[in-house]
């Protein structure tokens, strides 16, 4: 049974929340401030900077402040024009809202893939499109192949090429677009997304004008364009998320500032006509995501462990291009045998999972070590239950069968940053490491130090040890036997003053 489904559009002067509820319930979360939007779908006219044969990639200026990655396999090209602009007859990749089953292409060869110093040189200009968002230390990810997404269709104009979304499962219903589409021969590519079900062919018909208007812009904009720098920008993120949410399934959107509720009902009344009575003002006093306990949630999200209902909880480490999930039973004792309590925490597990990869955002490698399962049945019944809820998800995720050890390994297409790498930084007194030294630790540490630095200060008239309070207080309290046998060592006084300022793990020694 479909459950209610709202949009919440949370607006502040200087961050964008949208919220995507079932029956009350978080399942989708995207938050974008206006110092740094996403930047995924532009498209920019790039110049290659540096060409890397033994990478098989190359750095391309966009005009940002980082150069953009550009790898051999995102060049989708057999011909290139002097202009850069690339066109291809290979299948694109499909967006995290489209899974291509089936494709129209042709000249199919099994030719072994161009090397791409012979396909782009530094100097040159380029049109690409962003695909992912920088993260960390890296730039942006960037494509020639231009796709172009519209509420039913997204439209590629550098191919030849047919798709349908997998999500849309009646065979009846796949056979219908795709004969709107093969009717309608588009110049270029044409995926129907999974909002395009039921669609009609004036519905496609007028996502795919607008969408070669917006291509022929674009064209025009990179003629005009001198140097690197934007041509198209992608729209603000509550115009993305109504284009790519808003369904028969979503009862009522809900927006809490007038500006953008009226910028919302314009779009909302251009583009879907149909749910324009479905858009709605918040007037209440009490805050729209307060209503929902959205930020509770997020909260939830924030942090490293996360109590299941039974009184499991799983654990959440997030690294750089790896996330890890562990499963415990924790306080749930279960009410029958071990392996029962077992099979039924990993179930619940597996469907928070889930839910916690889908508003975290999680993409990349993703480790999951549920609690060992003795019977084959219910590893199978566990994974089965992890499938069904990542089916859900709009991203494409791929899951390996659980190993003997209770381990699946799964992958989620990242695209943007994850909610914590958005939201938090690393912390500035461990520096992202998650712990410090122990007072001991950096005791010894002292006390090694100096016993090297005897024979070379033995004539000095004293030694004075700047450390953290704490340290000191430890030294003094615990360690007094010891900085004795120290001060005999070097032959005078070790003295031990407390630094305010330092980290726990910082000291210096001075000998005078």
């Amino acid at each position: 049974m479909n459950m209610a489904a709202e949009i919440l559009i949370n607006v502040h002067p200087t961050q964008t929340r949208v919220a995507y509820v079932e029956d009350r319930t978080l399942v989708d979360l995207k938050v974008e401030r206006k110092v740094s939007p996403t930047i995924v779908g532009s498209v920019y006219k790039g110049k290659v900077v540096r060409v890397l044969p033994g990478m098989q990639a190359a750095f391309v200026d966009i005009g940002l402040n980082r150069a953009a990655f550009l790898y051999v396999g995102d060049i989708r090209a057999n011909v290139t024009n002097e202009d850069g602009l690339f066109f291809s007859e290979e299948e694109p990749e499909a967006d995290e809202n489209s899974t291509l089953v089936e494709t129209k292409t042709e000249d199919e060869t099994s030719e072994p893939r161009p090397q791409i110093q012979d396909l782009i040189k530094p100097g040159q200009f380029l049109l690409v499109q962003v695909a992912k968002d920088p993260l960390g230390t890296k730039g942006s990810r960037i494509t020639t192949h231009i796709s172009l997404p519209g509420r039913n269709v997204v439209y590629m104009p550098t191919v030849n090429h047919l798709g349908i979304s997998r999500k849309i499962e009646d065979e009846e219903e796949r056979n219908r677009l795709k004969g709107i589409v093969e009717k309608l021969k588009p110049q270029g590519g044409v995926i129907v997304r999974t909002a395009g079900e039921g669609a009609t062919e004036a519905d496609v018909v007028a996502d795919l004008d607008y969408l070669t208007r917006l291509w022929a812009e674009v064209q025009s904009g990179y003629e005009k364009r001198k140097g690197p720098g934007v041509i198209h920008s992608e729209m603000d993120v509550e115009l993305r998320a109504l284009r790519d949410l808003l369904n028969e399934k979503v009862e009522r959107v809900v927006v809490d500032d007038p500006r953008v509720h009226k910028k919302v009902v314009s779009f909302v009344s251009q583009f879907m006509p149909k749910f324009k009575n479905r858009i709605f003002l918040h007037r209440g006093e009490k805050l729209l995501f307060d209503l929902y306990d959205i930020d509770l949630e997020i909260q939830r999200a924030l942090g490293r462990r996360i109590w299941l209902k039974s009184g499991g909880y799983i654990v959440v480490d997030e690294a750089e291009a790896l996330v890890v999930i562990d499963v415990n039973t924790g306080k749930y004792v279960g009410k029958r045998d071990l392996e029962d309590t077992i099979v039924t925490t990993n179930i619940e597990a597996a469907r928070e999972i889930a839910h916690q990869l889908r508003i975290r955002n999680c993409g990349g490698i993703i480790i999951i070590d549920f609690i060992d399962m003795e019977k084959e049945a219910h590893r199978e019944k566990v994974l089965a239950v992890l499938k069904e809820e990542l089916s859900k998800d709009r991203a494409r995720t791929v899951v390996s069968a659980i190993s003997e050890l209770g381990l699946v390994e799964m992958t989620r297409k990242r695209i943007r940053p994850s909610l914590i790498a958005n939201l938090c930084d690393p912390c500035p007194y461990c520096e992202g490491k998650g712990y410090i030294k122990q007072k001991v630790t950096v005791a010894h540490e002292i006390f090694r130090l100096l016993e090297r630095d005897a024979a070379r200060h033995r004539s000095q008239a004293s030694t004075v040890v700047h450390c953290h309070g704490e340290v000191a207080d430890w030294i003094y309290g615990e360690e007094a036997e010891s900085l004795e046998q120290i001060e005999i060592v070097l032959g005078h006084s070790a003295a031990l003053k407390v630094e305010p300022n330092f980290h726990i793990e910082q000291f210096e020694i001075k000998h005078l």
